[in-house]
């Protein structure tokens, strides 16, 4: 695969959620990602991982066979990284651990993925993206005034605080190897990306600037230039014009008068936000879409998952593509030199097994011993 991860290689051990994401983003960017997985694949990777799983070549090992964790640490003698995502402790336990591995190939880049971080006193606890981004302070942001904190789905702590760190960890581990040949383990805690995700709204908090209530402030609904409206047909818009010429060219096109004139009058920002949804509820969507679009009204539709690729601006850029029937995002971010290859839909468990092994210096014999004695397997009818 082209670009500008060409020749780094990554071993994935199978997970869920940001572990995939993680993978998913550095196979776009054109690193070879092998994903090792259970035999008969993890039950666990319930609907809607489909994407999060293209572009990967996979491996079926049993790591709790004795000679399933001797492939994995063989193959780690090829890799630049390794990542996992299970509690504290089990890799150790599996015999997959990071001292195991850098045993191997002391310049491996070893990342963990895990929602309260290797150690604390939470650290073997279970949890998901909701708790994780409840301790780091981005939940309680996160709503209107009058109602309780609103879950942004799983995309703050499980992709954005989660599987992008370690996507981040990774790279910078492998560039730091690649110039002193050391490794060094990637420890990836959902708190704590979630937490610098808040960074400056812990900024704002240190200076004064954010008052800490929900739903009264400048980007959380607070404002009324800045919030989603209702249009007649039951749709929705966003409006977002912060800066003082943004906001006038705003107040024209919706013919507002001298109503909302004083932008920051922050005790009448109610008032206004009822004058504002009055006269959004005017006109439909589409309406609203024929007079602010292409303005500098910082304006756009709000659009579901089927409208958004089909959206003009979206087809000019080709930001979407089919991928086995599937649409999906187009590779992000986007390069003039490296430019990634269209993603690939993901395959069965397993299928690579028998070639990943002769690749990494498996003999036909070991291979078919490995998998006779069921330390690794290839599904029933292997591509």
């Amino acid at each position: 695969m082209a670009g500008p991860l060409a020749g780094v290689r990554v071993l994935e051990l199978a997970g869920i959620g940001p572990g995939p994401f993680c993978g998913m983003m550095l196979a776009d960017l054109g690193a070879d990602v092998i994903r090792i997985d259970r035999p008969g694949g993890n039950q666990s990777a319930f609907l809607g991982h489909e994407v999060l799983f293209r572009s990967r070549r996979t491996l079926a090992v049993d790591l709790k066979h004795p000679d399933g964790v001797e492939v994995v640490l063989r193959l780690c003698g090829t890799a630049d990284a390794l990542y996992e995502g299970y509690r504290p402790g089990v890799a150790e336990r599996l015999g997959v651990g990071p001292d195991d591995c850098l045993a191997r190939n002391g310049a491996l880049a070893y990342g963990r993925m895990t929602g309260w971080g290797q150690d604390g006193p939470l650290a073997h606890a279970a949890g998901h993206d909701i708790n994780y981004i409840g301790l780091s302070g981005a939940l309680h942001a996160i709503g209107r005034s009058d109602t309780g904190p609103v879950p942004p789905l799983n995309l703050v702590g499980d992709f954005g605080g989660g599987g992008m760190m370690l996507a981040l960890g990774l790279v910078s581990a492998i560039l730091s190897a690649r110039a002193t040949g050391q490794g060094q383990v990637v420890d990836a805690s959902m708190v704590e990306g979630s937490a610098a995700l808040m960074a400056m709204f812990y900024g704002m908090r240190g200076t004064g600037a954010y008052n800490n209530q929900r739903g009264t402030g400048l980007l959380d609904t607070g404002a009324p230039f800045y919030d989603v409206y209702e249009t007649a047909d039951g749709r929705w818009i966003t409006l977002g014009p912060i800066e003082p010429q943004f906001y006038a060219e705003l107040c024209e096109r919706l013919d507002l008068g001298d109503d909302l004139a004083n932008q920051y009058d922050i005790p009448n920002w109610p008032t206004m936000k009822e004058r504002m949804a009055t006269v959004v509820r005017t006109r439909t969507r589409d309406e609203w879409d024929e007079l602010l679009t292409g303005t500098d009204a910082c304006y756009a539709p709000v659009l579901d998952v089927d409208e958004a690729p089909q959206h003009p601006h979206n087809r000019a850029r080709g930001s979407f593509i089919e991928v086995d029937g599937i649409l999906q995002h187009r590779p992000t971010p986007r390069f003039s030199v490296t430019a990634p290859d269209d993603p690939t839909p993901p395959v069965p468990v397993g299928v690579h097994t028998r070639e990943l092994l002769t690749d990494a210096g498996f003999g036909a014999d070991e291979v078919d011993t490995l998998l006779a004695t069921g330390a690794v397997a290839e599904p029933p009818n292997p591509m």
